[in-house]
């Protein structure tokens, strides 16, 4: 190897010689002249880019579920007490909030309407199946005001009819529970 003040080397590029000392290695192992000497350039090492979004071949957008009514088991409503309009319901996992608008409906006709739900403990089913529907409160309702069971019971106060003698069932069967807007 050349060593001291007087050596020499070629350079790989221009074939010339130069001082050693002024000598540099470049990225791709040329040995060049420093006046000879190129950076690598930035395009040969590009970052790495994330791919573009693409859209999902067929996609659909999501839907948006029409309000169904939910068919109640059987003589879904009961009263609290004699003289309460208070009326507790059963609808199993109802899922409702306190404030929610239902409509009670009888069993569809054959003309593509509801019928009213049968009559109960002097509560007329007419008077259940108030179009405009009712605000409800979840929970189940006892005669004290206590209010348990707010998975599967919810209730309301009827408008004009109160109970005759209280804690009696009805509404007969297949009676549905939804919204005010529902039509069949």
């Amino acid at each position: 190897m050349a060593r001291g003040k007087y050596a020499k080397a070629i350079s790989d590029r221009s074939g010339m010689e130069f001082p050693y000392h002024e000598m540099m290695t470049e990225w791709n192992g040329s040995f060049v002249h420093r006046s000879e000497y190129e950076s690598k350039h930035p395009q040969l090492e590009l970052g790495t880019h994330a791919a573009d979004q693409e859209g999902l071949m067929n996609a659909r957008p999501d839907r948006v579920e029409n309000d169904v009514a939910t068919i109640l088991k059987p003589n879904p409503f009961e009263t609290i007490a004699a003289s309460s309009g208070i009326i507790n319901v059963s609808e199993f996992a109802h899922g409702r909030s306190t404030g929610d608008t239902v409509r009670f409906r009888g069993t569809l006709s054959t003309s593509a309407t509801f019928n009213n739900p049968k009559n109960f403990d002097g509560i007329t089913g007419s008077n259940v199946a108030k179009s405009a529907g009712y605000s409800i409160t979840v929970g189940k309702r006892d005669s004290s005001g206590t209010i348990t069971q707010t998975d599967n019971f919810y209730h309301f106060t009827v408008d004009t009819n109160t109970a005759t003698s209280g804690g009696v069932s009805g509404g007969g069967e297949n009676c549905s529970a939804g919204p005010a807007t529902l039509t069949a």
